[in-house]
């Protein structure tokens, strides 16, 4: 609703106002509704008072409600940084278009976590689709627009696989409805058409998650899109299709146990997942770009996120659950760092970086924050994730798995090193000019999220408590 008052309005200024109340109080509802769902457990809201699977409706437990903080948290803290940001990266009579796509897309991805239908989620999917697809081509470079094209042709590919999969699993139940899908898959799991149906899905939503080899329209989307929109597109826009893959497999086919059944299925999961973390992370070493750098880095880190998944366990999936908060967290504040050294020195490349860290330090201590967790350090939130997924290893008797996990983790410590000594042991090149530290309407939201990292890595009890709830809910079994 507040989207199209956006172009109304046009100034700058009462765009950005509107917008920041709007996500501010989408953040206020969502905690709300977590309240709710933690008091009373799930809920369901039928739009215009039409009962499923008639009508569509608002499913919540759980792990939607944990998605909805995730989204609305990094939308509302992401405002009060982009009104310095856009400003500078955005020309001004396209600033207006940017708080108007910015609205979209936040309310497409917020739709995605909360519905209970499986084609108004295609309906969401694509707001959010089509509103990324505009704010990355925003960015000042013109490769941003090649970005956004590829980006686009991909997720049409992968929309339009996911939709295939949705007709050919209406066409085999009759219904759209995920918990009346839940319910009939069993008698239908047998039939080819359900399983063409998954296999269509699987890959769409692989695709949008940028799972590996998916992943191609992820790197130059994160590159060279406005430096607010690669903070905000990485911490929630691929933890969205994560959330999407979980409610297929675990709600959708929960019942029949679908991965259970067709082993080699999980397997490939499993294999693709280790794959891209290896792979991502070996590429990420040698680039120059720090935005690119940290853009392979998240696919390294979607296939943490996936290896818990695909192991088919309570343990496993409150470790994917957990990083998708936790990875969100992370991401942002390092994408968020590097967009306060583009607004002073219009660079990202590590090489522009030698002796920031004395001139711009609070903005490298968040990023070093920001790294270690991403490593996986005790006391940061990304070390509670890895502990769960190598536990998870460890339980399922997947020993080498866990190993693979620890040194998959060891090798982001290569790539952020390479930040850390351009920054902190490099003299200032002779002769470069005095840099300030970026304007504090920047720094506070960036170190939010800095200090959520370390909160969270110290007390996670909260968030373990909702992932291990939700994964003790979608797996039907309870941890000991």
């Amino acid at each position: 609703m507040a989207a199209p008052v956006v172009v109304l309005l046009r100034r700058p200024n009462a765009a950005w106002i509107l917008a920041t109340l709007v996500t501010w109080t989408a953040f206020a509802i969502s905690l709300t509704l977590m309240a709710q769902v933690l008091n009373e457990g799930a809920f369901v809201y039928p739009i215009g008072g039409w009962a499923a699977p008639w009508g569509i409706e608002y499913r919540l437990d759980r792990v939607g409600a944990l998605m909805l903080v995730i989204i609305s948290a990094i939308g509302s803290v992401v405002m009060p940084y982009a009104k310095a940001s856009v400003e500078k990266e955005i020309p001004r009579d396209r600033v207006y278009l940017f708080y108007t796509m910015y609205l979209l897309c936040l309310t497409g991805l917020l739709g995605i976590a909360i519905t209970g239908d499986v084609f108004n989620l295609f309906v969401f999917l694509e707001i959010s689709s089509l509103s990324s697809y505009v704010l990355i081509a925003l960015g000042r470079d013109r490769r941003a627009l090649t970005a956004a094209y590829r980006y686009l042709i991909m997720g049409t590919i992968g929309a339009t696989f996911y939709i295939i999969g949705v007709g050919l699993m209406y066409m085999a139940t009759g219904t759209l409805n995920m918990a009346d899908l839940a319910t009939l898959m069993p008698s239908v799991i047998d039939q080819r058409t359900a399983l063409a149906g998954l296999a269509f899905l699987t890959v769409g939503i692989s695709l949008k998650l940028a799972l590996f080899p998916l992943h191609l329209w992820l790197p130059n989307a994160y590159t060279y899109a406005p430096s607010v929109v690669t903070a905000f597109l990485a911490a929630t826009a691929t933890k969205v299709a994560v959330y999407m893959l979980i409610r297929i497999i675990f709600t959708v086919f929960g019942a029949t146990h679908i991965l259970e059944i067709l082993p080699s299925v999980q397997s490939i999961l499993m294999a693709f997942a280790l794959v891209g973390v290896f792979v991502a992370s070996g590429v990420a070493m040698f680039q120059d770009n720090i935005k690119r750098m940290l853009a392979y880095s998240s696919i390294a880190q979607v296939g943490f996120i996936m290896l818990g998944i695909s192991m088919l366990s309570t343990l496993g999936l409150t470790g994917g659950i957990i990083h998708l908060f936790n990875h969100a967290l992370t991401k942002c504040t390092l994408f968020l760092a590097i967009g306060c050294v583009a607004y002073r020195i219009g660079a990202t490349r590590i090489g522009d970086m030698e002796g920031l860290g004395r001139q711009m330090p609070w903005t490298m201590a968040a990023f070093v924050i920001g790294g270690l967790s991403l490593v996986g350090i005790p006391m940061t939130v990304g070390f509670v994730s890895k502990w769960y997924l190598v536990l998870a290893a460890l339980d399922k008797g997947l020993w080498p798995v866990a190993g693979l996990i620890v040194i998959g983790s060891l090798l982001t410590l290569i790539y952020i090193w390479r930040v850390v000594e351009a920054a902190y042991f490099k003299p200032v090149p002779e002769g470069a000019p005095a840099i300030e530290e970026a304007p504090l309407s920047m720094l506070i939201p960036l170190w939010v999220t800095a200090a959520a990292s370390i909160y969270f890595g110290i007390d996670a009890s909260h968030t373990l408590d909702i992932a291990i709830g939700a994964s003790e809910t979608l797996m039907g079994e309870t941890l000991p």
